[in-house]
This record gives C-alpha cells, sequence and structure tokens, in this order.
C-alpha cells in the first residue's frame, strides 16, 4: 500500500505539469477569453482529482479487506471450524495470521494451511484489486480533471474550498481524538466507581491493587477494593515531586530567562539560549539514568554523612531531576514573555532614574507577570505528567509521606505499572488506571485553564 501512495503522489506530481501546460495551451487558444485561475491552480486541480480519489481509497480498502479475507478463509475452513465455539474460531484466525506473519509455529495441519491461505489472499487477490482499482480511480479522475481545463472553469475557487476542506478535517480529527479520549476514560472510570466508592478512591490512604486479585470473587470483595485503592498516597506523592521540581525549575528557570532578556550580550544569547534548549530535546530517559545513577547515590551519601537516613530511591532525587529537565520550558516561556515587554517602558523607567535592576523589578516583572504565571502553571503540567524519571529514581513505593528522603511514587508511575503486561479490563485492578488517568486529566486540565484565565484577565496590550 505504501507503494501505491508513492505512485499515487508521482501521478499526481505528473498531472500537476500536465494541468498547468494544457491551461497554458487553453489561454493561448482562447481570442477573447482569458483564464479564470491561473494555470498553477489548474494544475493543482488536475493532481487533486489525480490522487485524492485513490487515496481515500486506501483507508476504506484496509478496513474492509480484512473481514473480505476473514470470511474467505473461513468459507475454505467451514468443516473444519463447524463445531468450534466463536472464541475458538477467533483464536484460529489469530494463530492463522502469526504464522503468516512468521511470529509463530504451528503443528495443526489445518492452521498451516489457513495461514497460506491468508498470504495468497493478501499477496494475490487483495493487492492486486488494489492496485486495479486505485489505478483506474487515478485514471478516470485524471481523465475527467483533463476535461474541465477550459478558460471559464473555476479553479482557484476549487482548489481553495479543498483546501479549506482539508483543513477542517485536520481540525475535526484533532477534536474528535480528544473526545475520544476523554470517553474512553469517563466510560472505563464509571466501571471501576462501580467496584469501588469514589469516596475511598478519592480518600483512601492505603493503595496496594495487586491485593485485588485476593479479594476477586470473595463476599467481600467490593470491601476490599474500596481499602486497597485509597489514591491519597499517588497525589501526595506527585505533589511531593513536582513541588521539589518547581523549587528547582522556577528560580533557575525565571532567572535565567531575566539575564538572557536583559543583560546578555547578543552574543552570549546567540549562544547561551540555543544550549539552554538543549536540554529540552533529551529524551526523559536519560533523565532516568542520571537521577538513578548520579544524583540518587550522591544524595544518599551525603545524607548518611551527616547522619540521616535516606533511601537509596528518594522523592528528592526524582525533583531535582525534573527540575533540571524543566528549566529550558520555564527560560523559554518566560523569555518570550519578558521580550515581549515593550522597550519604551524601560527606557520610561532609566530616564525617571531607575537602575536596570529596579525596572525589571517594578516595571518589567509587573508587566510580565501574567505571562510568567502562565509559563510556571504550564510546566506544573508537565511535572505532574512524568514518568520515566520518578519510575527509575522514586521507586513504586506508595508511601503517605512528605518526607523528600523516602521512596513515593506518582499517579503516572502507577497507571504504566497497571497496565503492564496481559491484562483483563473487567478487573478492578486494570480499571484504576483509568480512574487515575482521569484524575490525572482532570487535573492539568485545570491547570491549563487557570493559566489561560490569568493571562486573559492581566494581560496588558501595548501599542
Amino acid at each position: 500500500m505504501i507503494f501505491l501512495a508513492l505512485t499515487l503522489v508521482v501521478l499526481a506530481a505528473f498531472a500537476w505539469l500536465i494541468g498547468q501546460k494544457r491551461a497554458s495551451v487553453v489561454a493561448a487558444g482562447a481570442e477573447n477569453t482569458r483564464l479564470h485561475s491561473r494555470p498553477n491552480y489548474h494544475g493543482l486541480f488536475l493532481a487533486i482529482m489525480t490522487a485524492v480519489p485513490a487515496l481515500v481509497l486506501i483507508p476504506f480498502w484496509n478496513g474492509v479487506s480484512g473481514r473480505i479475507i476473514d470470511s474467505s478463509v473461513l468459507s475454505v475452513f467451514a468443516a473444519q471450524i463447524s463445531d468450534m465455539t466463536v472464541p475458538q474460531i477467533e483464536a484460529f484466525l489469530r494463530d492463522a495470521y502469526a504464522i503468516a506473519n512468521g511470529g509463530i509455529v504451528s503443528l495443526r495441519d489445518e492452521t498451516k494451511e489457513a495461514a497460506a491461505e491468508l498470504i495468497s489472499l493478501r499477496q494475490a487477490s487483495s493487492m492486486l484489486w488494489l492496485w486495479i482499482v486505485g489505478l483506474g480511480l487515478a485514471a478516470g479522475g485524471f481523465l475527467w480533471g483533463y476535461s474541465k481545463i477550459t478558460a471559464p472553469f473555476r479553479a482557484r475557487t476549487f482548489v481553495e474550498r479543498f483546501i479549506r476542506g482539508l483543513l477542517i478535517v485536520c481540525s475535526g480529527v484533532a477534536i474528535l481524538t480528544t473526545v475520544g479520549i476523554i470517553f474512553s476514560l469517563i466510560f472505563e472510570s464509571i466501571r471501576f466507581f462501580n467496584m469501588v466508592s469514589l469516596f475511598d478512591f478519592l480518600f483512601g490512604i492505603h493503595w496496594s491493587p495487586q491485593s485485588a486479585f485476593q479479594s476477586a470473587g470473595g463476599a467481600g470483595a467490593d470491601a476490599d477494593n474500596s481499602i486497597i485503592f485509597g489514591a491519597v498516597p499517588l497525589f501526595a506523592g506527585t505533589l511531593l515531586i513536582t513541588f521539589i521540581a518547581m523549587c528547582v525549575a522556577a528560580p533557575i528557570g525565571l532567572m535565567s530567562a531575566i539575564y538572557l532578556s536583559d543583560y546578555a550580550s547578543p552574543t552570549f544569547r546567540a549562544v547561551a539560549k540555543p544550549a539552554l534548549e538543549i536540554l529540552a530535546g533529551v529524551p526523559t530517559v536519560v533523565y532516568g539514568f542520571f537521577a538513578a545513577l548520579t544524583v540518587a547515590p550522591a544524595i544518599r551519601g551525603w545524607g548518611e554523612g551527616i547522619g540521616l537516613t535516606v533511601s537509596s530511591e528518594s522523592a528528592l532525587a526524582a525533583g531535582l531531576v525534573m527540575g533540571i529537565m524543566i528549566i529550558p520550558f520555564v527560560s523559554s516561556l518566560s523569555d518570550d514573555v519578558i521580550n515581549a515587554v515593550p522597550q519604551s517602558l524601560r527606557d520610561g523607567s532609566a530616564g525617571l532614574g531607575a537602575t536596570k535592576s529596579e525596572t525589571i523589578r517594578k516595571v518589567v516583572l509587573p508587566a510580565a507577570l501574567p505571562g510568567i504565571v502562565s509559563a510556571m502553571l504550564l510546566a506544573v503540567s508537565r511535572a505532574v505528567g512524568e514518568t520515566m524519571i520518578v519510575v527509575m529514581a522514586a521507586g513504586l513505593a506508595a508511601n503517605l509521606t512528605i518526607n523528600p528522603l523516602e521512596a513515593v511514587t506518582t499517579v503516572t508511575v502507577q497507571i504504566v505499572t497497571l497496565l503492564v503486561g496481559d491484562q483483563e479490563f473487567d478487573s478492578a485492578k486494570t480499571l484504576a488506571a483509568f480512574a487515575l488517568g482521569l484524575v490525572l486529566f482532570i487535573i492539568t486540565l485545570t491547570l491549563n485553564i487557570i493559566a489561560l484565565r490569568v493571562v486573559q484577565k492581566y494581560r496588558e496590550q501595548y501599542d
């Protein structure tokens, strides 16, 4: 299918050239009539008519061909599967697909034959018909579009409407994806809260989802689930690590932004700003390695040196490294906001006798405060959603503590832990991940809304 898509793109390029040439010929042959649209628009129109119908066919074919192939395979082996149940038939198809893809080797002859039939249908019939229909649509679209290239034809209107429709579709996909994520979280969370009390989940202080299997099927299953799914330790661990991270990122990031915007020379800024933002491109797993192998042992050695008991995995190690990761986020946003303050305010303050530091403290920062607050709240959202650093540096223990030297865990880490491996999506243990995801979504959404409201309410516009 990739080769078909590439072929259609090449054909569209040729159609664009031919459409331009055809429009130029029509314009030269018309005596008293001018082209409504430039030749480039006629070329784009012909390229769209050549490629788009066939490209739309590919995802449609993917959705339909699988069912057709499954039906064809099952019809060939109707006698062998006549006494199978629905789950057994589904397992039969899964094994056949796995063998066809080279994933497993089966000793059953009928499964091998089904895999061979799948390969034959996919490679011969399905792909052959896809190419035939796709190229047929491309040829038909080209011929129809070529016949429409005349002097009065409004090619520009068609192309602009097509592009606008394409942009609307892309926006709709983004919106529908967000809506789908929200509803998937809500529906699965409702199933979880049918098993576990919402109050006990939000205010319970004991988190032990592994114990859900012990209570499954028992008379007191619901009561036990309410006890073991208390998420307060997760919320406390998330807030503790986020607080430590912001204590590192907020002052360093803000001071860096102030220096780069008002004190640094253009040469130094041109080097320092990209170097600082390189931190934003470092994968979080690298930060996790740095936290686990360097920062955590250093904190433990420092603590033991002064007589403190420090866990090998601590909230302090995770928070410090997470703060370093967020520094470029705070610095870049704050720098943009500070640079947006008009130079006339700085000049007016200097004209009144204020020093540069007084100008920054009493003029620039108050003017840029809404944007800075917004940057801080967005940085908090980034810290709340971080996973890898916490997994590698803070551990998995759901401890209810405010001691940064102890091991804690966060909401995102527990979501990953609950969904690792083969899971049954009808148990409270697995559905708890969706409830945690819904809570995390609401928290980050609330922070983003607050950031937007702060900017809208306190934003100052300058001429």
